[in-house]
């Protein structure tokens, strides 16, 4: 990969535009202590799924979530770094045990905020609430109420398991239960970003497509006019969303198939609400364990990435690729903010002699989109995979076929397939192409340069304009290979 390919500049280092960051605080307005219902005065309020409001259990009135206000909602005039107040820095020592006093009957109430921000009185039965911000990472700027019910998520989980029953493992399939579901706010930062873009290089677009015979085999070749290619733009990229907690960062772990939780994105962004304590009852939560400095070389990559598959929209003509030699992303703002955002999960734990793994499968709250991870009974697979490999290899004694020797890879391809169908490896969150985005003051360079003849090659040597950069390495391997086997894409859709 060439020099110029991961050069992302951040303005701020350019240009003294904003020295510090500009910090909004989101829970203006905000009180600790009893959260009480407008009309009966009761602290037992919880969210209704079917719309999102807030309603008392006692007297049943529902009322209007607030929004977040004093964020900037032009993306395209954001300047230096914006963010919320919940996403400032963790404090190593903030407090965890919070005590605070009942206004009711004077009790004195613990609520430990690492796994709660609401407690009971236990003399008055009445809900205490942390609604203001503290630094430990556990009360983000805006929350995105659960619209998906228990209910249905189970079904989602049960339908997505049933058609991956034949090669699970028994045990699994004995011990499988929707029961057990749990419906989690996780966290994750919430980024925009104003930018420009510059890329240079050259593509390829097809003139002629032939054969030749040599022998007793064809093969195909290709001419093609080759072009020198600029493109720069001003790009605006709004609710770009990756996990703040480290756990769910390593998609590549080894003990977890964390991977398939980035899956089920995007959420629905722009119906967040302003935090209110509330929202949690009935459901748990993670807090946020990572900071702004520690996600923004991801949000920049990932970014570039977005930036990158826009101007693929200019680059219809070039259906060989395009090879970027030169790309920048200047950063002229960014604005962060912290939300919970709502998953049901279902998990199971497979044990290999000394090894675990713990599978998950995870339904979006708010869309229902599924994706999981489910035991393979691996004797079976691979049982299965060999008699596969034996008909491919009579099939490939009997058949006259160009290319009769891929039928030696059958069993193999089948294997790769299944394997991939229930672990979903391959399983993410496609940014680049999933977050909303905006292109402005669009320049385009197109100069022919010459006709390249008797190309062997169907896409252009060299060609980056479809690279995903701000994925591991092993999610990348997967996603080449899986991505270009239209059976892998269809069968993992369904």
């Amino acid at each position: 990969m060439q020099e110029g390919y991961n050069n992302i500049t951040s303005l701020n280092n350019k240009q003294n535009v904003q020295t510090e960051p500009k910090i909004v605080q989101t829970d203006s307005g905000s009180k600790d202590g009893q959260n009480k219902c407008p009309k009966c005065g009761s602290t037992d309020i919880s969210i209704n799924i079917n719309n999102g409001h807030l309603r008392c259990n006692f007297c049943r009135y529902e009322f209007e979530p607030e929004k977040v206000v004093g964020l900037e909602t032009d993306i395209s005039q954001l300047q230096g770094q914006v963010m919320g107040s919940g996403a400032q820095d963790i404090v190593a020592d903030a407090k965890e045990i919070l005590t605070f006093k009942c206004s009711s009957c004077g009790a004195e109430v613990v609520i430990d905020t690492a796994s709660s921000a609401q407690a009971r009185c236990h003399w008055c039965r009445n809900t205490l609430s942390i609604n203001q911000q503290i630094p430990n990472g556990s009360i983000p700027d805006v929350v995105l109420p659960f619209s998906v019910k228990k209910e249905d998520a189970k079904i989602a989980i049960e339908k997505f398991v049933r058609k991956r029953k034949f090669f699970a493992h028994p045990k699994f399939k004995e011990e499988f239960t929707t029961d057990n579901i749990m419906g989690v706010y996780f966290p994750y930062m919430v980024v925009d970003v104003n930018a420009h873009s510059s890329l240079i290089g050259q593509g390829e677009h097809t003139v002629r497509r032939y054969t030749k015979k040599h022998g007793d085999h064809h093969e195909t070749y290709y001419d093609a006019d080759l072009f020198d290619v600029e493109r720069e733009f001003d790009v605006i990229i709004e609710g770009l969303t990756v996990e703040s907690s480290s756990d769910k960062l390593d998609k590549d772990s080894t003990d977890k198939t964390t991977n398939v939780i980035n899956a089920i994105m995007p959420f629905d962004i722009e119906n967040s609400v302003k935090w209110n304590a509330n929202y949690l009852k009935g459901y748990s939560s993670e807090k946020r364990d990572t900071n702004i400095e520690q996600l923004k070389s991801l949000v920049e990559v990932q970014s570039k990435d977005i930036a990158r598959f826009a101007a693929n929209e200019t680059l219809e003509e070039y259906d060989r690729g395009v090879a970027w030699s030169n790309e920048q992303l200047l950063i002229k703002g960014q604005q962060w903010k912290a939300a919970y955002l709502p998953v049901w999960l279902y998990s199971y734990q497979q044990v290999k002699g000394n090894k675990k793994l713990l599978h998950y499968v995870a339904v979006n709250a708010r869309t229902k989109e599924t994706m999981g991870s489910v035991p393979i009974h691996m004797p079976k697979l691979f049982g299965i995979s060999c008699l596969v490999e034996i008909l491919g290899i009579l099939a490939m004694l009997f058949i006259d076929f160009d290319y009769n020797a891929i039928f030696l890879l059958t069993g193999f391809i089948y294997f790769f397939i299944m394997f991939a169908r229930y672990r979903n490896n391959n399983a993410r969150h496609m940014h680049e192409i999933e977050t909303k985005k905006k292109v402005e003051n669009l320049r385009k360079v197109d100069k022919f340069v010459r006709r390249r003849e008797g190309l062997t090659n169907a896409r252009m040597s060299g060609a980056n304009n479809t690279n995903v950069s701000g994925e591991g390495f092993g999610s990348q391997m997967l996603n080449q290979l899986t991505e270009q086997n239209p059976v892998v894409h269809l069968m993992n859709k369904k």
